[in-house]
């Protein structure tokens, strides 16, 4: 069989799973169906089809009641050349109510496959979708009524933090990145922790997502102190690497404020992500030098 059709029967065979009803997004200003899953993914698969540099496929299914959920992966790789790279995660979504880091997400992967030397040097790992159920009920709870970003490495026995917690126990990744939203800041902030040079990745992250929203400059932000949108304290239980992975990887979430417009929020998500992979590239290439 030709490989081109594989592809497209594999792809098809996974979009045809997703159907789901549309819901409506909640405490939002603009009020729009919001897409299905399907809808919100399809585009993605297609591009993926006809791609170089991004593969797509599944981390894993689970059924609640009589639906089935999976958890999305795209890889993207400038070129095949077997050598070191780089390995960064992207996680978004993890939170259902939240769907501008899906979508800043979807314009990343977009980004990189046009312009593939954004992520020269690395491979990334892009995970878009990691509370489905929650995103299909317009929650930020997953379907379970469970919190999934205090759940992790505390033997949570829910589906979608079990099969994250093996992938990044298998990939050991040298970075980590959440993407999510504050519905009580009125700007863009970040939590850093893992490896000591991640303040300096998150700084010019937060400066580049100044060109679309404000940096969030309080004393205080989610009840932690910050200076200049950085915080270094954080929740138990978020995404993030297992606490026995040496060495650790830089860890970043971005929050950007959740009632802003969307396609901010978006721009916002897509030039910190890119402003990351400049920077790092630049300090492993100075390190590399010395």
């Amino acid at each position: 069989m030709n490989s081109t059709i594989a592809i497209d029967i594999r792809l098809r065979d996974l979009v045809s799973r997703l159907d789901v009803a549309p819901q409506r997004f909640h405490r939002y200003r603009v009020q729009k169906p919001r897409p299905t899953i399907k809808e919100l993914l399809l585009p993605l698969f297609i591009q993926v089809g006809s791609s170089t540099t991004l593969r797509a496929d599944s981390l894993g299914f689970w059924r609640l009641g009589d639906e089935r959920y999976w958890l999305p992966r795209f890889v993207f790789q400038r070129t095949q050349v077997v050598k070191p790279r780089i390995t960064i995660g992207v996680f978004a979504g993890v939170h259902g109510d939240e769907p501008a880091g899906v979508l800043g997400l979807i314009d990343f992967l977009r980004d990189l496959d046009m312009n593939p030397e954004l992520g020269r040097d690395f491979q990334l790992w892009i995970y878009p979708l990691c509370n489905p159920s929650g995103y299909v009920d317009g929650t930020r709870h997953s379907r379970a009524g469970k919190d999934l970003n205090r759940e992790f490495w505390k033997d949570s026995p829910e589906p979608e933090v079990k099969l994250i917690e093996e992938e990044i126990r298998r990939r050991k990744f040298d970075g980590i990145i959440s993407l999510h939203s504050d519905d009580t800041s009125d700007g863009v902030y970040g939590f850093v922790r893992g490896a000591t040079l991640t303040k300096h990745l998150l700084a010019p992250a937060l400066a580049a997502a100044e060109h679309a929203l404000p940096r969030n400059k309080n004393d205080h932000i989610d009840g932690f102190y910050a200076i200049e949108g950085i915080i270094h304290s954080g929740y138990g239980g978020i995404l993030s690497a297992p606490p026995d992975q040496h060495p650790a990887p830089f860890e970043i979430v971005l929050e950007t404020p959740h009632l802003a417009p969307m396609e901010l929020q978006q721009k916002a998500f897509l030039l910190a992500l890119e402003a990351i992979l400049s920077e790092y590239r630049r300090l492993i290439s100075y390190a590399a030098d010395i």
